[in-house]
């Protein structure tokens, strides 16, 4: 068997974990029920794919978004370890197949999304798994003093009752002291165990610029640091808008936001990987399971609705350890901005009924049906179609998640899948029978392999091209072996999904409760007090605002924030006493100066601190005045 170390070189090729993380593993490897905070970039992955590659069995991963899981997943089958997903967007038939080989096959990793937890497919065959860890991503999610609550993220308390032996490993980047409380509440904690690396981050510098002209300032920005950097702003023609401006400023730029396709958002976020992008201009989509080490700099243009989200977002700049900063550019509007955005983003419970009703319509389900069913979901097509404001459609999917009568992934590109569902002599018969279909059939033998066991991604223009047909007759010719039972067919996505969790209900019977939503309102006033209060504040360091919002009292000033740099001109401190002083001495050691002399010789601190530590030497008998000269006693 091998250690935690042979497993970090073999498959990470790192020789020592970072700090917190051999601690959490061993806390794992001992049963325990684990939190881990770590901040973004601190590792928190590894923290459970080495103890459950260092133990038999599969580890279960609870998460929240598609695309996070996709990451994750094919960034451990890049290192030969064995994982896969089961999300909304696959076949039941590919969900089964995928399950089976979790219970007989070798998968190593099991990732979920918490709506999964609830079908019986997957709670019978878990109970068949040989589970070794159940790792909870994200796992502020579960508590609604969160600024991310999911509903979902709820029914993971039924993993315990399936699997109540195995320890939990929940990590989060971001969660107040409250929240800390709530998460092992939520999942069973058999004790309290939180370990918790400082949010601090001693080489990021986080400055506040009060600016009217914020894209003239940015460009000053981008040309003033080196390297790569992203640019959050709230709203998606913004991303373009300002990305054209950096361009016109000879700044290689690009935009990104959710409403782009798979295709063109993974060819964006690659160009910016590779450096061939220097600023990315995105909103809040851009940046989840993105680990680029050296981005130099994050500006945010609009105030974020959280200091959870900024510490986050304003997190993914220098993690490799190297300086950085984070820069927040507000003027007097933002505060307006922001305080109408947090009320837009809590519809009326009329709107909210009115968004269900829609969305019953649109897909014609009928009522006392529907539970389990997925669908593409466009909503523009769905607010084209009544007549709906898109943002108050966005807003009240979101209370109709909470409340659990549907749930919504990101639009995700998901190629197209096919598996044969007879035996090679079964086909062949087939094959004989209806030559029509035998060079078609030979080709997708030829070009992909494992088609009888598994789902296997295809590509229809490819095999067109081969054929010399369209790819309207190569889609054709699958629906019918499909309908004649030959092959199940999983056609391409690039819509996002829509999911009924429950039966669809009579809008009237409807229920959103009036006392949740006058918390997290009242929730979401407080966390956007929180942001303006960090953006107003100019005598408290930056730092220590952000960490005293996460339960971090005991720490000292980071020194290097706008508000640090600025009391740093007013006032002496130790180190820079020390080394005056020490320069003065070494000065008047050679013979005794004139003040101005001293002072202009003195190479550290500026001219005001190099009187004041003069003045302080005087004044406690170190130093002395011989006529006009100062001279050491």
């Amino acid at each position: 068997m091998s250690t935690i170390h042979e497993i970090l070189e073999q498959y990470w090729g790192f020789k020592n974990f970072r700090p917190l993380q051999e601690d959490i593993i061993n806390s794992v490897l001992h049963g325990n029920d684990t939190l881990a905070l770590l901040p973004t970039g601190g590792g928190k992955s590894i923290c459970f794919q080495v103890p459950a590659l260092v133990q038999d069995g599969i580890c279960i991963v609870v998460s929240p978004l598609i695309a996070l899981m996709k990451d994750q997943v094919d960034n451990l089958v890049n290192k030969g370890i064995k994982a896969i997903a089961i999300t909304s967007i696959m076949h039941k038939r590919e969900i089964d197949i995928a399950l089976d080989n979790c219970v007989h096959g070798n998968i190593k990793f099991l990732y979920l999304s918490p709506e999964r937890l609830e079908t019986e497919i997957v709670k019978v065959r878990l109970q068949k798994m040989k589970v070794n860890l159940i790792a909870i991503d994200e796992s502020h999610c579960i508590s609604q003093w969160g600024y991310d609550f999911r509903p979902s993220y709820l029914k993971i308390e039924s993993l315990r009752e399936l699997l109540p032996t195995i320890p939990v490993l929940a990590l989060t980047a971001t969660a107040t002291t409250e929240v800390v409380k709530d998460i092992q509440e939520k999942l069973r904690f058999k004790k309290t165990n939180v370990l918790q690396k400082s949010f601090e981050r001693n080489n990021l510098s986080y400055v506040v610029i009060h600016e009217e002209d914020k894209l003239a300032r940015l460009v000053k920005i981008a040309h003033n640091l080196k390297g790569v950097g992203i640019v959050y702003v709230r709203n998606r023609k913004k991303t373009q808008d300002i990305s054209n401006y950096l361009r016109s400023n000879n700044i290689t730029s690009d935009f990104y936001h959710a409403g782009l396709d798979a295709k063109t958002r993974d060819q964006k976020q690659s160009n910016w990987m590779q450096n061939k992008t220097r600023v990315i201009v995105c909103t809040n989509a851009f940046g989840m399971g993105i680990d680029k080490p050296d981005v130099r700099f994050v500006v945010h243009i609009d105030l974020p609705d959280s200091l959870e989200a900024y510490f986050q977002e304003a997190g993914r700049a220098g993690r490799d350890e190297q300086k950085a900063y984070s820069i927040l550019l507000y003027n007097k509007g933002d505060k307006i901005e922001l305080e109408r955005s947090v009320t837009t983003s809590f519809p009326s419970i009329e709107e909210i009924k009115q968004t269900y009703q829609a969305i019953a319509n649109y897909y014609q389900m009928p009522t006392g049906s529907g539970a389990g069913v997925t669908f593409n979901f466009d909503i523009v097509a769905l607010c084209d179609t009544y007549k709906l404001h898109a943002l108050t459609v966005f807003n009240s999917l979101k209370f109709l998640e909470k409340e659990g009568y549907i749930s919504t992934t990101d639009a995700l590109h998901q190629p197209s899948r096919i598996k044969f569902e007879l035996n090679r002599e079964d086909l062949y018969k087939f094959q004989i029978a209806s030559p029509a279909f035998d060079g078609f059939i030979k080709l997708l033998l030829r070009t992909y392999s494992g088609l009888f066991d598994n789902f296997v991604k295809i590509n229809e223009f490819d095999i067109a091209k081969k054929m010399n047909v369209s790819r309207d007759e190569i889609i054709k010719k699958i629906n019918y072996l499909q309908q004649h039972q030959l092959l199940t067919y999983a056609p391409q996505t690039e819509l996002s999904q829509l999911t009924f969790e429950q039966e669809r209900i009579d809008v009237k019977n409807l229920t959103i409760s009036k006392e949740n939503l006058v918390l997290l309102k009242q929730r979401a006033n407080e966390r956007m007090e929180a942001v303006i209060h960090y953006s107003d504040s100019k005598h408290k360091c930056r730092s220590q605002i952000l960490l005293a919002y996460f339960g971090e009292t005991n720490t000292h000033r980071c020194n290097q924030c706008d508000v640090c740099l600025e009391e740093n001109k007013k006032t002496l401190h130790t180190d820079e006493f020390e080394n005056i002083s020490r320069q003065i001495k070494e000065l008047l050691a050679v013979h005794p100066m004139q003040l101005t002399n001293l002072v202009n010789a003195v190479t550290e601190g500026n001219e005001d601190k190099r009187i004041r530590t003069i003045q302080w030497l005087l004044d406690n008998n170190q130093l002395k005045y011989d006529d006009e000269n100062i001279m050491i006693v």
